[in-house]
This record gives C-alpha cells, sequence and structure tokens, in this order.
C-alpha cells in the first residue's frame, strides 16, 4: 500500500496533512496546513505536486478558506468562496487539475444556495473527500486498463513522477507498473532523474525502490543511450494538462523524450485521469507553461553550480504532439492513437 500524500484531518475546523515532498528521499515529514495560505504555500513550492494530488489540495484548500468565514448569508459566502477559489488558483498555471477542483467547489455550493452557510461548509468538506476517494479508484482503474500494455519481464522508461506521491493512491504512470507488478509480471524500470527538480530521482526512484520494482536511475541525457543500447519495451508518462486533440503537457523533457521514442520505434505512453483533460483548449499549443524559479537551475540543495547574474529560461512543463503518443490511458478507457473525435468519445 502507498504511503498516504494527502489527507483531511478532523471536521470542518480540521486541516490537511501532507508529505513534504521537498525532503524526499533523505526525509519522511508530514506537515500540516492550517489555513488557506498554507495550502497555497504547498502547491506553489511543490510540498505537494502531481496533477490529481495538486486538484485534490485545491479542494481542501478551499474549505480552508471558507472555514472560517463568518457571512450568514449565501450572497456573502460566495464572494467569500471565490476570493479563496481566485486566490488558490493563482499558485500554478498548468495542472488543469487544480482548476477543476476549484470548480468542483464553486459548483457544489452553487447547487446548495438554497441551505444555510453551516451546512454548505460541510457539504463542500464532503466534497473535497470525495474528490480525494475518486482519486483512489481512479488509480487503480488507470492501472487496470494499462498493465497489459507492459509484457511479462518488460523494461518501461518514465520520467518525473507520475506515482503515489502525485495522486491519492497508486499514482497515474506508474499505477501501470504496481498493477503488472501485483498480477505477477517481472518489470524493469529505467526512471530519469528530471532536472532541475530532480523527481525522478528523489520520488519515483523512492516509491519504485520501496514498492521492491528493479529500477535503474538514469540522467534526462542517458535516455536516447540508453533507448538505443538497452531494450525498453514501452516509455510512459504522466500528464498536468491534455488538449482535446490529445496534446499533452508534461513535466519538461517529456517532449524531448517522446521524439527519441519515435526515431527508435519504442511506443509512447500517456497515463492520466479524465479529469486533466482540458476539451476547451483545442491543441496543445493553447496550454499555458509555467516559468519558475531561476534558482531551480543555478542551485542544487542551495548551493550554486552556475555563475552569479547568468540568463536563465526555466520553464517547468512541454507539450508532447498526439502524433507523439501511441496511446492515452485513463479510467474511462484507452485512447489508442489519440485525436480530437477519439478524446471526445472516450472523455465525454
Amino acid at each position: 500500500m502507498p504511503l498516504p500524500t494527502i489527507e483531511w484531518i478532523g471536521g470542518i475546523d480540521g486541516k490537511i496533512k501532507i508529505i513534504d515532498q521537498t525532503l524526499l528521499p533523505t526525509e519522511l515529514k508530514y506537515v500540516y496546513c492550517d489555513d488557506v495560505k498554507d495550502a497555497y504555500h504547498a502547491i506553489k513550492t511543490l510540498m505537494v505536486r502531481g496533477a490529481p494530488a495538486i486538484g485534490i489540495a485545491a479542494a481542501m484548500g478551499t474549505v480552508l478558506g471558507i472555514g472560517k468565514s463568518d457571512s450568514g448569508n449565501y450572497e456573502d459566502f460566495m464572494r467569500d468562496l471565490k476570493e479563496t477559489t481566485t486566490y488558490l488558483a493563482s499558485s500554478r498555471p498548468t495542472a488543469v487539475n487544480l482548476f477543476w477542483g476549484l470548480k468542483r467547489m464553486e459548483a457544489t455550493a452553487s447547487k446548495n444556495s438554497h441551505k444555510s452557510v453551516a451546512d454548505i461548509k460541510n457539504l463542500l468538506l464532503e466534497e473535497a473527500k470525495t474528490i480525494l476517494e475518486e482519486d483512489k479508484e481512479i488509480c487503480r482503474k488507470i492501472g487496470e486498463n494499462g498493465q497489459s500494455l507492459i509484457p511479462d519481464g518488460g523494461t518501461v522508461l518514465t520520467h518525473c513522477n507520475a506515482g503515489g506521491l502525485a495522486t491519492a493512491y497508486y499514482g497515474t504512470a506508474l499505477a501501470l507498473i504496481f498493477t503488472a507488478a501485483q498480477k505477477g509480471k517481472t518489470v524493469h524500470v529505467y526512471a530519469d532523474e528530471t532536472r532541475p527538480l530532480l523527481q525522478g530521482s528523489r520520488l519515483t526512484a523512492w516509491e519504485l525502490k520501496n514498492a521492491g520494482i528493479d529500477v535503474t536511475l538514469i540522467c534526462d541525457n542517458m535516455a536516447a543511450h540508453t533507448m538505443k543500447d538497452k531494450k525498453v519495451d514501452c516509455i510512459i508518462v504522466g500528464a498536468d494538462r491534455i488538449a482535446a486533440n490529445g496534446d499533452a503537457a508534461n513535466k519538461i523533457g517529456t517532449y524531448g523524450l517522446s521524439i527519441v521514442a519515435k526515431e527508435h520505434h519504442i511506443p509512447f505512453y500517456v497515463a492520466a485521469p479524465a479529469s486533466t483533460f482540458d476539451l476547451s483548449l483545442a491543441s496543445g499549443t493553447e496550454i499555458p507553461i509555467e516559468e519558475r524559479d531561476p534558482a531551480e537551475v543555478t542551485h542544487i540543495q542551495g548551493n550554486r553550480i552556475a555563475p552569479e547574474g547568468v540568463k536563465v529560461f526555466n520553464p517547468a512543463f512541454d507539450v508532447t504532439p498526439a502524433g507523439n503518443i501511441k496511446a492515452i490511458i485513463t479510467e474511462r478507457g484507452v485512447i489508442n492513437d489519440p485525436t480530437t473525435e477519439k478524446v471526445k468519445n472516450t472523455i465525454q
């Protein structure tokens, strides 16, 4: 069983309990978010990360934000709620699950406008808990739907972290691997380090090793050589936002990996829940790409590795075109050779 990444502790006046992922793998520490500013900080600084986990954190952060609202009527309460969701929405721009979770919370309040403010607060807490429980089941279904793509004795290459730490349970990309192993398959994984924040080495390698999966860590710039000289059966990654045509945004470096996989005729798979699809965007060119602090590139664990004053370009994500993706695995089914029509038929 994976460690719980995120939990709600207590009642309407409770708090969020998360693993501080910035400290892994050297320290496993749980921290608590007592108010909405704590939740914003946890999302912004990647203490909690991964699209599904961000969606859960946003929903729970909404509860923290409105829990102490003293509004006595629905109109004033909705103003407080909207202020909270707008604030949380500004934490990170790319992962659509953040906005999906916030919209679900707003919709829950709207459809219960006839009830008391106290009742609405409790319903919002229940909705946040429901989102978490739904994600657990979604992870299981993604794993079941995609594990057959991994042959017994197969080797998988993955990029960034799309395991239990990125969700409420098994993960997305790693759910395929965990499920295949549970069914008795032998699986070997190459995990990219994922510069600049090293989620692959710090988190994915940690998760797989703890689960007893045979994992080998490689630097990002070793992936092409590994595909050429080693037996790699498939690439499996997660996603933070998927456009209507199947273009998928994921951690920076994923796009380049898909090009190399195509050159070596290795199937490239994306595993993600339906909530990661943004059907309002026709293609990946419309996906906003987050640019992060230059210090993430110029420093490693606080130690400078680049000259003072050097310019830095630090996009956190890139977009893999649907033409490079063999299949997208969701809880609703597998979308082979994704197109706008196939995505619509599966997700809507």
